[in-house]
Parts: structure tokens; C-alpha cells; sequence
């Protein structure tokens, strides 16, 4: 079960809100998949808080529809949008708190296809709803390839993908290694070799402590944060040598 900051629990509340909102609307539901570190919190796959929704648009889908239920949806809620893309469904989202508190929700779904993802209809237990969802292991491939994919796009880089692809690793889940190759280009070998080194030259200590103190209770965060980097590179390691045998 995820331990959740006393902090956090208003915006946890919004997120099950607007998942069950998305949910119960079929136009929704029936071409969306669920993925991300909410998802994989919400299944047990994760034990950091995650403050986002993130869907992927399955094949057919008509995105003017998708837009106008998410706007009815973010309406009904009595959530305000503060931000929007036109060319791509994003919304960022505010719900009412209290001055100086998070009140900020990024809604976003994706629509370039990674014919390489799996999906599965899940049983969400906190809001008594299944919806179809990545699997484990294609959640565990685009995290892998998350890592260098945020860098490369927008020059940034995630204290929290390295926290996943760590917790993903250490309790041995497996990866759905066609996503990766689907993803980059190179076989699962190639990139992790990649991933090791670009994680030696550009990941810091202070990425790791700015992103990750508000994701995890302050006990737990200081805990891991030492380890973290070294201890990741480990795990790929390990899983390279197992590749190469």
C-alpha cells in the first residue's frame, strides 16, 4: 500500500476523482489505456506518491472527441484549466487548496502509437473501477527508455524515472523488451548500454533530491537517496550481463 504523505492526500483525492470521471465515460474509457507512475501506484507495482494522469490513445480513436469529454469531465469536477496544447491532448489542471499547497494536476494522453505496448483490462481497487491499462512489463519497457526519451525531448531529466526503473529492477520485474527496440531502435543490449552510461554522465545527487523529497515520505526518501544512482547502475549492469550471456 502506498504511504502517502498527510500532505498529499487532497491531491491523491483529485487523482481518483478525475480517473473515475475519465472511467465512467465510455467515449473515454473505450480508447484510452491507462500507464504511468499513477497507474502502476494505483496496481501495487510502485511505492512513490504520483501526481499526474497519463493515458495512451488506442488506434482509431477520434481526438476532437476524446477533447470535448475531457473537457466535460474536467467541468463536471469543478476543476479549472490553466493550461492547454492545442496540438496534442494536455491540460493542466487546478483544484482548490489552500495558498503555497500543490494544486496542480498534468492530464495528458498520447496518441503516437507504439504498436509494441500491451495492454490489459485491470481492477483499480482504491476506486472500484477497471479500465484498460499497459501491462507490468510494458510499463517497465517505456520506463527504461523514459530515462533518455524525457532528455532527449525537452532537456531534462527525472529524479523519479531513475526511483522506477530501481524499483522496477529490484523486485525483478520483467520488461517487454520489443517496446524498447520499438522505442529506440536498438536492441534491449544496445540501450542499456546507453542507459548505464547516460546515467553515469548526467544523472546527480540534486536531481535525485529535488524531484524525489515530494514524492516520498521523508523518511523513506532519505533512505534511498544515497543509493540510488550507484545502486541503479548496478541493477542494469547485472541485467546487461544477463543479456550478453
Amino acid at each position: 500500500m502506498l504511504n502517502l504523505r498527510p500532505e498529499d492526500a487532497l491531491h491523491k483525492s483529485y487523482l481518483n476523482r478525475l480517473l473515475m470521471e475519465i472511467i465512467d465515460r465510455p467515449a473515454l474509457a473505450q480508447h484510452l489505456a491507462f500507464k504511468g507512475g499513477s497507474c502502476a501506484s494505483m496496481l501495487g507495482y510502485l511505492d512513490r506518491f504520483s501526481v499526474d494522469l497519463d493515458f495512451d490513445v488506442l488506434a482509431n480513436a477520434d481526438e476532437a472527441v476524446l477533447r470535448q469529454e475531457f473537457h466535460q469531465a474536467i467541468n463536471d469536477l469543478g476543476l479549472t484549466i490553466s493550461g492547454e496544447l492545442n496540438n496534442a491532448l494536455f491540460f493542466q489542471l487546478r483544484y482548490p487548496n489552500a495558498p503555497g499547497k500543490r494544486n496542480t494536476i498534468k492530464l495528458s494522453a498520447h496518441s503516437i502509437p507504439i504498436k509494441a505496448n500491451q495492454y490489459k483490462v485491470l481492477y483499480f481497487t482504491e476506486i472500484d473501477r477497471v479500465m484498460n491499462s499497459q501491462t507490468l512489463e510494458t510499463m517497465v519497457a517505456n520506463k527504461l527508455v523514459a530515462v533518455t526519451d524525457r532528455y532527449k525531448q525537452y532537456h531534462t531529466i527525472a529524479g523519479r524515472d531513475i526511483y522506477d526503473v530501481h524499483y522496477f529492477l529490484v523486485h525483478g520485474y520483467g520488461y517487454h523488451a520489443p517496446v524498447i527496440s520499438a522505442r529506440t531502435g536498438l536492441t534491449p543490449k544496445d540501450y542499456l548500454e546507453k542507459l548505464i552510461e547516460f546515467i553515469i554522465d548526467k544523472v546527480t545527487q540534486t536531481i535525485i533530491n529535488e524531484d524525489l523529497s515530494t514524492l516520498l515520505p521523508a523518511q523513506q526518501f532519505q533512505q534511498i537517496r544515497k543509493i540510488l544512482i550507484p545502486e541503479t547502475i548496478s541493477l542494469l549492469a547485472q541485467e546487461l550481463s544477463r543479456l550478453m550471456i
